[in-house]
């Protein structure tokens, strides 16, 4: 006779879907307290919930500037909160086990995996260590190389400014501490600063690049060669920023209202640090409401193909645009496997590129309907079709550049939009694997081949 076993969630996701949420309650709680605020009064809940939800998910969409409205200990709880997100809580847990001395079981190294979206690690103790030990030194060197500058325009302030930066930039979250320049300002007035933007842009790139990648070079002597993972990722992240780059130059060269007035090299390191920032991060060094809608038409696919896998970033990664990528070159060359760098890839690989896509696709259509018919009717100029979409994709991909969508949102579009954050930092895969039953039982299921006509 045979026994069937009950269908079990998948607990990795559920934890990571479960852990982010608990997260994003405590950190609107401390956000909601008097101390929080400049002002010594209490925020409105759902500001706080807006802005934890931003913070925990690495994505920098304000509805209220960080500097004008958050006391020191706001801004030390946002950036708390930053900090927990990028790197991940299950791997922030895991490491306070590991020093703690604690042991540390199969399922605790599988969730924190899973939060890493690799699929299995060995030596996971020691992968833990380094991947806290290094960001925090990688954050320390980013606000080192911000502190001169930041301390010359702003005093004593500006060491906890370049502290704060860094850690935003490094997690690509996008929040900053320029609202006294203006609010919403991001890194405007720096536009003529190569320090500051390259400092910002290297902590992007290596944040961007993921934690499996500086593993494979941190073991580089050892291994004595590359992953096919690390290969991919450093193809794709340099392509996307020569593109990004040349799009930006392109399209706004003549723009008064962003590079039109700037010389060339200007002109070259902000299209290089937009190109860098739209792919998750969210920093503005030219504001992205005044480039053209070719600009930010642009700007929307690179921020849905975001970083890196594993990485402090968000979108569907640029691993996926990859397997798409030679998927296509592959069947148009009538080969019988899909091939990267001389290795097949699985079927497992092209499902679950198909599923991260589909899933991705919906979030964001869904995101960008919600916004578009909720807009208030008096929202005024730069909140059209292309504003909607751009928020939307900003919000999924954990970017937090805005167009002005944000600000001019209905309260259900921001709703909507706190939504799609808390999808697109957790993905869309976990979500929908935390909740629906685990089908394993299922795999020794022989079916009929069927055919249907595609294209």
């Amino acid at each position: 006779m045979p026994v069937f076993k009950k269908a079990k969630r998948d607990f990795s996701a559920r934890t990571l879907v479960l852990g982010f949420l608990i997260i994003i309650a405590v950190g609107t709680l401390l956000l909601f307290l008097p101390v929080s605020s400049k002002s010594g009064q209490f925020t409105s809940i759902f500001d706080c919930l807006f802005t934890s939800t931003s913070a925990a998910c690495v994505t920098g969409l304000a509805v209220v500037d960080t500097w004008a409205h958050w006391s020191i200990f706001g801004q030390v709880v946002i950036a708390l909160l930053v900090q927990v997100g990028g790197l991940g809580f299950v791997t922030i847990i895991t490491f306070f086990n590991v020093a703690m001395g604690k042991k540390l079981g199969f399922r605790t190294l599988k969730s924190a995996s899973e939060d890493l979206t690799e699929s299995s690690f060995q030596n996971g103790k020691k992968i833990f260590i380094r991947i806290v030990k290094y960001s925090l030194i990688i954050e320390a060197a980013g606000a080192l190389a911000m502190s001169f500058p930041f301390y010359s325009r702003y005093g004593g302030y500006g060491i906890w400014m370049a502290v704060f930066t860094s850690i935003t930039a490094f997690c690509n979250a996008g929040f900053d501490l320029s609202g006294m320049e203006g609010e919403f300002s991001s890194m405007i007035a720096f536009q003529d600063n190569p320090v500051v933007l390259i400092t910002i842009a290297v902590l992007i790139i290596v944040g961007g690049l993921g934690f499996i990648v500086w593993e494979n070079f941190l073991t580089l002597r050892e291994t004595k060669k590359l992953s096919l993972h690390t290969r991919t990722v450093l193809v794709m992240t340099g392509a996307l920023i020569l593109v990004g780059t040349l799009l930006f130059l392109f399209s706004e060269w003549n723009n008064p209202k962003t590079l039109g007035k700037m010389d060339f090299g200007e002109k070259l390191l902000n299209a290089f640090f937009s190109s860098v920032t739209s792919r998750t991060a969210g920093f503005d060094s030219i504001s992205m409401c005044d480039t053209s809608e070719f600009s930010q038409i642009g700007t929307v696919l690179l921020m849905f193909v975001g970083a890196a896998p594993g990485s402090t970033g968000g979108g569907v990664k640029v691993t996926t645009l990859m397997v798409v990528i030679v998927t296509v070159v592959s069947y148009t060359r009538n080969k019988n496997d899909v091939e990267l760098f001389h290795h097949k890839l699985s079927k497992f690989v092209i499902y679950r590129t198909i599923v991260t896509l589909a899933l991705s696709f919906s979030a964001v259509g869904i995101c960008f309907s919600a916004l578009y018919f909720s807009m208030p009717a008096d929202a005024g100029a730069g909140t059209g079709a292309v504003q909607c979409l751009f928020d939307a994709v900003s919000a999924f991909s954990t970017t937090g550049l805005s167009a002005g969508a944000t600000a001019a949102s209905s309260f259900f579009g921001k709703c909507v939009l706190i939504v799609t954050m808390f999808l697109g930092r957790v993905g869309p895969v976990s979500v929908v694997m935390s909740l629906v039953m685990n089908t394993q039982n299922r795999k020794n299921i022989i079916v009929p081949e069927g055919h249907i006509l595609i294209g």
